[in-house]
């Protein structure tokens, strides 16, 4: 016998606990039915999130217990989930409980993909949370820009975080299932993390984790070289992904890291990371959610990526570095320029 009908929430990457984190708090503060599923694609890092975040423990894990940090790996365990889509009963029964309703999934990852389409094959209405939002170029980003378009295409309602991602959605035909939002999630999970306390520290913080950056030796060494010179004026604090320490250790840039003396950190809480980029004189990321939390706290931040989807503190305390030599250079010669007055949270 069928269950009645719940609200599936399918998170399975470190931004997408920290913008679900909420959302999952406020379900299960009002007593609404809803079940979690973690695609397994970083089983180690998805139970210290829920552990940070104060999120239950998922009612489904797929994938194995250790986190996915290669191409190949990525490769199979996209392949052993994707396998299940055969048999449309199998997947609303094994993933869904075999209740129907309606499946939210966020952002612009392969497990954003995957559990679209699961949830379509199941029989199940898609939300998609952050809807609409484009760089309007395949490559870069790859492959996040097309699952983006993908996702839009499968959901049956788009949430979009803004009247510019309301205004891609209207040019794709999409505006009918759209939604337009006050805000973003990333404003509760940052007054969340930044508590009554005051974060400390006036060193750079940086992180890089995305393919169209990991897979490109010149992309990896413009950094290390960048981080490098910073090092010689200010402590550094290099937190890094597994896939990042991979991509350093291949390309025998490790070792000129750790000679620099920067401080190479595995991920850290997201409490602990807040504070760490809310007291930093400077930031350097390629990561979106590390983008918005910058320009709502005003610090200066120098965007590792050739194009962004998110305008959030563009012309304003984020600079997009394109990887020219002369953009980097304006910046880390003077951080401080770019520092703007933290947005009112409350």
């Amino acid at each position: 016998m069928r269950g009645k009908d719940a609200i599936h929430i399918f998170v399975g990457t470190k931004a997408q606990y920290i913008k679900t984190a909420p959302l999952l708090r406020l379900l299960t503060a009002r007593g609404i039915d809803h079940r979690l599923i973690d695609p397994g694609q970083h089983a180690r890092l998805s139970a210290m999130m829920r552990a940070d975040l104060g999120v239950r423990q998922p009612d489904v894990v797929l994938g194995g217990a250790d986190d996915i940090t290669s191409i190949a790996g990525a490769v199979a365990w996209a392949g052993g989930i994707a396998g299940r889509l055969w048999s449309s009963r199998a997947v609303r029964r094994e993933i869904f409980g075999d209740r129907g309703g309606v499946c939210v999934v966020h952002g612009d990852t392969p497990s954003t993909l995957l559990s679209a389409l699961l949830a379509r094959r199941a029989g199940l209405a898609v939300a998609h949370l952050e809807a609409g939002l484009r760089s309007h170029s395949p490559r870069p980003p790859f492959p996040e820009e097309a699952i983006r378009v993908l996702v839009m295409r499968l959901a049956t309602r788009l949430f979009a975080p803004d009247a510019a991602a309301m205004d891609n959605l209207r040019a794709m035909g999409l505006d009918r299932r759209s939604v337009v939002l006050d805000g973003n999630t990333v404003i509760d999970a940052l007054r969340d993390a930044l508590g009554r306390a005051r974060p400390s520290g006036a060193g750079a913080v940086v992180t890089m984790h995305r393919v169209e950056n990991l897979t490109s030796r010149r992309r990896v060494e413009r950094l290390v070289a960048t981080v490098e010179r910073l090092a010689t004026t200010m402590r550094v604090l290099f937190v890094v992904h597994a896939p990042t320490v991979r991509a350093l250790h291949r390309m025998g840039l490790y070792g000129r890291v750790i000679d620099a003396g920067i401080e190479v950190s595995p991920v850290i809480s997201h409490r602990a990371f807040v504070h760490a980029i809310a007291g930093a004189r400077l930031v350097i990321t390629d990561g979106g959610s590390v983008q918005e939390e910058c320009a709502l706290l005003g610090v200066p931040t120098l965007l590792w990526r050739a194009r962004t989807e998110r305008s959030d503190g563009l012309g304003a305390n984020v600079v997009l570095s394109g990887y020219r030599p002369q953009t980097v250079a304006e910046v880390i010669a003077d951080p401080d320029r770019y520092r703007r007055a933290r947005a009112d949270l409350d």
